[in-house]
């Protein structure tokens, strides 16, 4: 591959609602490059509703990867976004000098850019155990147990995620010692530079496009899509925002007007937290959803440095 200094891997980063897809299209088409796609459930061809996947007519108009990729039968966890969006990248960068990489998921955006911590192997059967509890009691009984012990990775916006919990709940009981303590003491060194840039909008105006999207959601048949992929409900991938909650309607532990509101209000607390994490995360340049210009710019300024 050629030098660092000569290739960019623009990084666009934000909570769910707030415009990715429209800013990174004008940019992959003002820049003549391609999208990749960091987010850890667009990855499923089966999740379309759901994943906010871009539109057929969107994925026409630039090259995009790790969107529909895989199927939700398969495994596929950050590890290997890292591995595969590495190997892309270094093909990518033989014929481009720019690509950009887009996505909510912070822990797939942080596998590419800073690569992941080399954590220990399970004892056996431990995950099958802590997979079993989750379909059975539920991520909150689990979420109980991490905070008991490993209370710094309780506080963190992974608390959310049952992947995140059954392995910080794995290595504490393989090895007594909490995942934190398995973290890197250095960022791994990659083979291009990255330019972090993150969007964000009016809490209120993102609030009321995360309501209206919610909606359209519905609309389009997400409990529809949720029933088609029911076999795989407890993959973590459908224990997310915008599948656990119509799980919970379609279980008949509340009614479909409660499904909305939860639905919406979980999608806004999710928003929350990715920005949290963004903002703690990394060296990222904040800009407003709608500001294409200023994010132009801004990596115009970056490039000539």
């Amino acid at each position: 591959m050629p030098k660092v200094a000569d290739k960019y891997l623009i990084v666009i980063a934000g909570p769910t609602a707030v415009g990715k897809t429209n800013l990174c299209l004008r940019l992959a088409e003002g820049l003549q490059t391609v999208i990749v796609s960091a987010d850890s459930r667009q990855v499923f061809r089966e999740l379309n509703i759901g994943t906010a996947k871009p539109s057929p007519a969107e994925l026409a108009r630039v090259p995009h990867y790790f969107i529909n990729s895989h199927s939700i039968a398969e495994p596929y966890s950050a590890g290997d976004f890292e591995r595969d969006a590495l190997a892309l990248l270094d093909e990518l960068f033989q014929e481009r000098d720019v690509v950009i990489m887009t996505g909510g998921s912070g822990l797939y955006i942080k596998a590419v850019c800073e690569g992941l911590d080399d954590l220990p192997q399970p004892l056996p059967g431990l995950r099958e155990e802590l997979t079993l509890r989750l379909q059975e009691e539920g991520l909150e009984v689990l979420q109980v147990d991490a905070l008991h012990v490993d209370p710094e990775f309780a506080a963190t916006p992974e608390i959310q995620n049952p992947q995140r919990v059954i392995r910080a709940l794995e290595v504490f009981y393989t090895t007594g010692n909490t995942i934190s303590s398995f973290q890197k003491k250095q960022v791994a060194q990659r083979p291009f530079r990255q330019v972090l840039i993150a969007l964000d909008r009016d809490r209120d105006e993102l609030y009321q496009r995360i309501n209206i999207r919610m909606d359209a959601m519905l609309a389009a048949g997400l409990v529809e899509e949720a029933r088609s992929v029911a076999q795989y409900r407890h993959h973590h991938a459908l224990q997310t925002v915008g599948y656990k909650e119509v799980y919970g309607y379609l279980d008949g532990e509340y009614g479909e007007e409660e499904m909305v509101r939860l639905l919406k209000q979980n999608s806004r607390r999710y928003a929350k937290r990715q920005l949290t994490w963004f903002r703690h995360q990394g060296d990222f340049k904040w800009f407003h959803a709608e500001d294409y210009e200023g994010v132009l710019d801004y990596f115009r300024s970056v490039e000539v440095d």
